[in-house]
């Protein structure tokens, strides 16, 4: 029987999980929390045999709090839910101790396969982050509007665009120009871009270009 301690950053979606998973044969959900910081008191309260970590959830670092649950719950299985696809970010995850990842879109069959496999105490990857690996491994170089590297990095095609041009070295207001859009706006993409690679600064973002082969020849 998997006891499932469920957290989730959304009371809505909390109790939707709670009532598609508690439905499932083998699995008992024995407690649930929005926030990072209810999240080591709830393991210790209701000792659950495996945590659906929100990787969203408001509080402290997540990842420090995912440290700190391997650190004093060693035979805790844990199943991360995110939205980033990302590689860096995942492989972040996994050094720092789940043992699987599954997309906030996924299908529920999908998540209830990745619970089940994970507390059979095998890996998990959801089929999407496999797909964009695979496709990653066997495209040597981007296509022509940069789809591998975009569905890796989980970037949108506009996000894809300014990346393509910071990388060129051009300003934000010179990037508006170009895509005639606002200053604003571009700001916006580079704060997302930014956000959903685990990127600091500039000179990280140019990096980031030069590994997807984004630089200009």
């Amino acid at each position: 029987m998997i006891r499932l301690l469920l957290t989730d950053s959304d009371n809505s979606t909390r109790q939707a999980l709670r009532i598609g998973l508690g439905a499932a044969v083998g699995l008992e959900v024995v407690g649930e929390v929005g926030t990072g910081a209810e999240l080591l008191d709830a393991v210790a309260s209701v000792a659950p045999s495996m945590v659906l970590l929100d990787l969203g959830m408001p509080g402290p670092d997540v990842f420090a709090v995912l440290l700190a649950l391997r650190e004093q719950y060693p035979q805790l299985r844990i199943l991360a839910r995110g939205e980033l696809t990302n590689e860096h970010y995942i492989a972040r995850a996994f050094d720092l101790g789940v043992h699987g990842y599954v997309l906030k879109s996924s299908l529920l069959s999908e998540l209830l396969h990745g619970l089940g496999t994970v507390a059979a105490g095998r890996p998990f990857l959801c089929s999407a982050i496999g797909l964009a690996l695979l496709s990653r491994l066997y495209t040597e170089k981007p296509a022509p509007d940069g789809a591998a590297a975009r569905l890796v990095l989980g970037l949108s095609k506009r996000e894809m665009e300014v990346l393509s041009l910071v990388a060129e070295g051009l300003t934000n207001a010179e990037i508006a120009v170009r895509l005639f859009t606002s200053k604003r706006t571009i700001e916006t993409h580079r704060q997302n871009i930014m956000e959903k690679t685990q990127t600091r600064n500039t000179a990280s973002l140019i990096k980031l270009a030069a590994r997807q082969g984004l630089l200009p020849e």
